[in-house]
């Protein structure tokens, strides 16, 4: 259980995730006119009809959901842009594309709270399902190069949702990694005869070689504490 709670500790949960998402700005287009929004985290507006501005996600989808405003989908969720990321990532497997860090939980509300103002929005889930999709294959294939002398690993291009993911994971298995092959755990044949009572020669003994443990075997060991807990788009 303890080791359990450690895990959850290292994560957040996907509507957490989300919830942190919700800071980055996004552009609407408003149809009526209010003077500027004074708060803590800054000023938004004034508000002019059919003039775009910036606004936080949360703001943008509280107007929405009143009908105060519509969504301007940004550049990088448009059909050509997102099939140029899907064939860059599917040709390039050891590199992760440039996408924002809260592709996932933007893309998300913007479509389940502004489908009608999103263009081809069936053929934009999908690809960036597939971009995903994708993606976390390339983290998975990566894990299993890890080494024994491994002590920290690099991953250029990561979203929010996909470090939330794999920092758990790789934070117990390399752990365990370390902790089975650590000279402590692995005892020496020299030290096992001398704890150990005599007993009659009954001829030569074949040494057995200590392999290094692979990372792969403490993942599948580990599976139980990794929760891959995806926003469903």
């Amino acid at each position: 259980m303890a080791g359990q709670s450690d895990s959850h500790l290292l994560s957040f949960s996907a509507p957490e995730v989300e919830f942190l998402a919700e800071d980055e700005l996004v552009e609407i287009i408003p149809n009526l006119r209010m003077d500027a929004l004074n708060m803590i985290c800054g000023d938004f507006g004034p508000f002019f009809p059919q003039i775009a501005t910036k606004v936080p996600l949360w703001l943008a989808v509280a107007l929405k959901k009143r009908g105060k405003c519509s969504f301007r989908p940004p550049e990088w969720m448009s059909v050509e842009r997102l099939t140029q990321v899907l064939e860059a990532e599917r040709e390039s497997p050891r590199e992760f594309q440039p996408l924002p860090f809260h592709y996932v939980e933007i893309s998300k509300l913007l479509i389940d709270n502004g489908h009608e103002d999103i263009p081809d929005i069936y053929m934009v889930r999908s690809l960036i399902e597939d971009i995903r999709d994708v993606r976390f294959h390339k983290v998975e294939t990566g894990l299993e190069t890890i080494s024994g002398r491994t002590h920290a690993v690099k991953l250029k291009n990561l979203s929010a949702m996909e470090v939330n993911i794999v920092r758990p994971f790789m934070v117990r298995a390399l752990q365990a990694f370390y902790k089975l092959d650590s000279p402590e755990m692995i005892q020496q044949p020299e030290a096992t005869v001398n704890r150990r009572p005599r007993v009659i020669d009954r001829g030569p003994r074949v040494s057995l070689q200590i392999r290094p443990f692979s990372l792969y075997y403490v993942s599948m060991l580990l599976s139980d504490y990794c929760h891959f807990n995806f926003i469903s788009i």
